[in-house]
């Protein structure tokens, strides 16, 4: 709670999508933290200051991690060297991997982690064809991180095939030849010949470009390689060592002491420190290389704890290796509403897993979450909270998109190939969308409970993503007048439901509630021809069916525009003719309500109700959430047509009453068209009408004992207090 407290105000400021389990590790530096909060005592940070704190939390955080002995460097390197140089086409490209080609400096460690990986896939596949006992692969075949923050020393080591010295030369010393590659090649090479065993290989090695191992330089001084080769035929320890400090050059020198495999050891630069920070690379490598083949430690800790179940047979994999997966890529606590396991050839060989959590952040007033999917690339992570794979509207999904024959850039941060992207998230989307379709028909409760929280979602989608708009209407379930309260009906089901003299209309009521609804005027038609309508509780219900015009080839019509009359044989008894109601509608436009009116003219669709709004221009929920997404003052509400009930007593007294009270008649006519407008939702603001209100209130009760009643007021004077009312005092 207190982590959460104080991080909010990062959350906000700051735009950092997910707080608490992020910074869980820091925890206890935030809760020392002076202050508590932001600097000075205040809740907004500056960017600045939010990187100097997430800096001092790291550093502290490091300082009070347990100490590991410091590092030892058994290897010894022996005189008498070769120093060599790059070729000046080599070095100018040296110089371009190391400051141009990456992004986010803290790169390089997964480009070694995977290097080292590649390694240890090497070694096990020479163990599984060479007959030669001493290229067994040993059983700790691992790769092994320690840090010395003191001495700025990274070393990262694997107990892989190792290198000998023509191989040194050929992988370190010439950039963009991808030793991992030449090796898929050669397996390649073997055709059907090639076992299960030695496909699996093909598809566990990372590297292709070999450009990899040079984003070192990046943030290394110098760098130095020990390396020896499982095979070497060497006596035991006798192996190479490769140094550089990236300024052109490298010397080879054999070297003792080295183990089987390959050590890089790197002195960082001054202002590269925090990598040899063991908090730091712990989020590193677990958000980079979570699911590489084999162990990654630090320390002696393994990091790469939870199993990449979306490379396994979807019917292997249970709920708890799932929950896993779900908590550690959607950085959450609970287990997931739903799980789609997703493997697809086309448009290019695809393996996926898709969660849906039990809740969203943005309930929780957290602004717009970031995508959850991330794009990996033979388990390997390449480009993290995606928002290229899925809709914009998706981002409640969390999950995992891998591939071993996505495009990638040099770099192998994002992909090449827009065209194929896009290909990409068509299939994706599409997939989910029949997901989320095939669980309303499954469990219809269960789904329900799930659209009553992810509702704003698919709206957004039908608003934003027209290519899936008629699949996610689909999926959309709303309350309607022939269902029970707290029923939903998806719209499939309310066009199964419509009566043959319904025609092609399917008709929807933007309220605020059930109770609000079935109150409404405008519901008195449909009640009475036995229509049903579907209601719609959100202020974006209403910009979802205009966007969307049509379903199942039925136009979407606002139940306050519907044209619709009452059934012929509606009695009317004591209704004002045709004649009278006419001119009464003339008197009201062109008298009391001139000006605020467009036209006045007689419905045919009110029952109950003296008078109602006909809604033909922008809507009053559509005013409304423009206003709301402007943030500004309502515009000035246009004129608007008014209908008016010649059957309703209050209607037949004002016509009567023109003659003998025109004072009172207009006070009552300006009294309709209020009500009308709050009925519409279209009355911004009902305090000029309340001397208005209070005249009527006064006249209604007769004159007061030994006095007269009070005279009329106009619609503009307030009157609030001045006849005698109840007035409500305090301070706002």
């Amino acid at each position: 709670a207190m982590l959460w407290a104080r991080a909010a105000p990062l959350a906000r400021h700051a735009r950092i999508g997910r707080v608490v389990p992020r910074w869980a590790p820091f925890a206890r530096a935030l809760s020392d933290a002076p202050g508590g909060g932001a600097p000075g005592g205040g809740d907004k940070m500056s960017q600045a200051e939010v990187e100097d704190m997430v800096k001092n939390m790291m550093n502290k955080a490091s300082a009070e991690a347990p100490k590991a002995p410091p590092l030892e460097t058994p290897e010894t390197v022996e005189d008498g060297g070769v120093s060599r140089r790059f070729e000046a086409e080599t070095k100018q490209l040296l110089e371009i991997v190391a400051k141009s080609l990456y992004t986010d400096r803290e790169v390089f460690v997964r480009e070694l982690v995977s290097n080292a990986s590649d390694a240890l896939e090497k070694r096990r596949h020479l163990a599984l064809t060479s007959g030669d006992a001493s290229a067994a692969a040993p059983a700790d075949l691992e790769v092994s991180v320690s840090c010395d923050p003191e001495r700025r020393l990274l070393v990262i080591q694997d107990t892989g095939v190792g290198m000998g010295e023509e191989e040194l030369v050929e992988n370190l010393g010439c950039i963009a030849r991808s030793g991992s590659k030449a090796f898929m090649q050669s397996l390649k090479g073997e055709g059907a010949a090639a076992g299960s065993d030695m496909r699996e290989a093909a598809s566990s090695i990372i590297g292709r470009f070999g450009v990899g191992f040079y984003s070192v330089f990046m943030v290394a001084d110098s760098v130095r390689v020990f390396s020896r080769r499982a095979d070497s035929a060497a006596p035991e320890g006798e192996g190479f060592c490769w140094q550089s400090t990236g300024d052109g050059s490298y010397t080879l020198s054999k070297a003792s002491q080295v183990r089987t495999g390959t050590k890089v050891e790197i002195t960082l630069k001054p202002d590269c420190a925090e990598f040899a920070s063991r908090p730091n690379l712990e989020r590193i490598i677990k958000k980079h290389s979570s699911f590489v083949t084999f162990p990654v430690k630090l320390h002696g800790e393994r990091l790469n704890n939870v199993e990449p179940v979306w490379m396994k047979a979807k019917g292997s994999v249970t709920e708890e290796e799932h929950a896993q997966l779900y908590q550690h890529v959607g950085e959450a606590y609970d287990k997931p509403r739903y799980t789609l396991q997703f493997e697809t050839d086309a448009p290019i060989a695809i393996k996926s897993v898709f969660y849906v959590p039990q809740h969203h952040r943005e309930q929780m007033g957290m602004g717009q979450m970031e995508p959850c999917v991330s794009l990996y690339s033979r388990k390997v992570l390449i480009t993290p909270k995606c928002d290229a794979l899925l809709p914009a509207w998706m981002r409640f999904v969390v999950g995992v998109v891998d591939s071993e024959d996505i495009p990638l850039n040099i770099s192998r941060e994002s992909m090449q190939d827009s065209a194929l992207l896009r290909r990409m998230n068509g299939v994706l989307s599409s997939r989910l969308l029949k997901f989320f379709a095939e669980q309303g028909k499954k469990d219809k409760a269960a789904y329900e409970d799930f659209y009553r929280n992810f509702q704003k979602f698919f709206k957004e989608g039908v608003c934003t993503d027209f290519s899936h708009q008629k699949e996610i209407m689909q999926l959309l379930r709303y309350e309607t007048s022939a269902l029970g309260a707290g029923e939903l009906s998806s719209m499939d089901e309310y066009v199964a439901r419509m009566r043959p003299d319904q025609g092609d209309t399917v008709y929807y009521l933007v309220t605020s509630s059930r109770t609000a609804a079935e109150a409404s005027a405008y519901m008195e038609v449909f009640r009475k021809r036995g229509l049903e309508v579907l209601y719609c509780y959100q202020e974006i219900d209403d910009f979802v069916m205009q966007n969307a015009g049509k379903y199942a080839g039925k136009s979407l019509v606002s139940a306050s525009a519907a044209d619709l009359s009452l059934p012929e044989d509606t009695p009317a008894e004591g209704a004002l003719s045709k004649e009278e109601a006419a001119d009464l509608a003339r008197w009201l436009q062109d008298g009391p309500l001139k000006g605020r009116v467009s036209e006045v003219k007689v419905s045919a669709r009110l029952v109950d109700s003296p008078a109602v709004i006909n809604e033909q221009g922008q809507s009053a929920s559509m005013r409304r959430f423009m206003q709301m997404l402007e943030q500004s003052k309502a515009p000035e509400l246009p004129k608007q047509a008014l209908e008016v009930n010649p059957a309703h007593p209050i209607i037949r007294k004002l016509h009567a009453s023109r003659a003998s009270d025109e004072a009172l008649a207009g006070m009552v006519a300006e009294q309709l068209l209020d009500n009308a407008l709050i009925g519409a939702g279209m009355l911004d603001d009902a305090r000029p009408m309340l001397g208005r209100l209070n005249s009527l209130l006064d006249r209604a009760l007769g004159p007061a004992e030994g006095g007269a009643a009070a005279p009329a007021q106009g619609a503009g004077e307030s009157g609030a207090g001045e006849s005698g009312g109840a007035q409500v005092s305090g301070t706002s």
